[in-house]
């Protein structure tokens, strides 16, 4: 594929967004719908040969070069859309915890830093802050008890906070399809969300 050719190939894929999340050569349309591409450690346009590799890189996946799907771009691009459905959820920031709480904003964040530390507190990075998905809490905003031996084993392992909040609000196959928070409320499904937690945990250690 020619340049051109490449960059409609990945926007039909919906995968052009993400190719600088994954350290590829990006693309802009100029006025005439032309795309230019550009290197990601220089800025400079790419050349006939640089088009040719990348284009090598992004169909080496699969037995057919041809009809190839770039596996990396797909996972960015699913991760994107988890992350975006998450940030839609409920989540607090020091300050709207501390409201729920009855504190200092101060004394908000200390004791999130404190619970987060000791792996009692799901807090998850973003821009350059932090998010406290709203799911775990109780009313006074405190972490739900029942959910505590479900969320102490994930936080524990190697898990991208981001992991472990997907895993936690999503239909989850080790559970055939419960909700682990959800499903961790009944008596008798806890124990096998705990159990299916460590499992979690210990394959991500893996």
């Amino acid at each position: 594929m020619n340049g051109q050719q490449l960059a409609q190939w990945l926007e039909d894929l919906a995968l052009a967004d993400h190719l600088g999340a994954a350290g590829l050569p990006t693309f802009e349309r100029d006025l005439g719908g032309v795309a230019r591409w550009r290197d990601p450690g220089t800025g400079a346009p790419l050349t006939d040969d640089q088009l040719a590799d990348l284009d090598r890189v992004l169909h080496q996946d699969g037995d057919d070069p041809a009809h190839a799907v770039p596996l990396a771009l797909v996972q960015l691009r699913r991760q994107a859309h988890v992350r975006a459905r998450l940030l839609a959820s409920p989540t607090h920031t020091y300050a709207t915890l501390a409201r729920l709480r009855g504190v200092s904003e101060n004394a908000a964040r200390f004791a999130v830093h404190k619970a987060a530390g000791r792996g009692a507190l799901l807090v998850v990075p973003h821009d350059g802050g932090a998010l406290v998905p709203a799911f775990q809490l109780d009313d006074d905003g405190e972490l739900r008890p029942e959910l505590a031996p479900v969320v102490e084993p994930l936080l524990a392992s190697t898990m991208d906070p981001w992991q472990v909040w997907a895993w936690l609000t999503q239909p989850a196959g080790l559970l055939g399809g419960l909700v682990p928070h959800e499903a961790v409320r009944d008596p008798e499904e806890a124990p096998i969300v705990r159990h299916a937690a460590v499992r979690l945990a210990e394959r991500a250690a893996r």
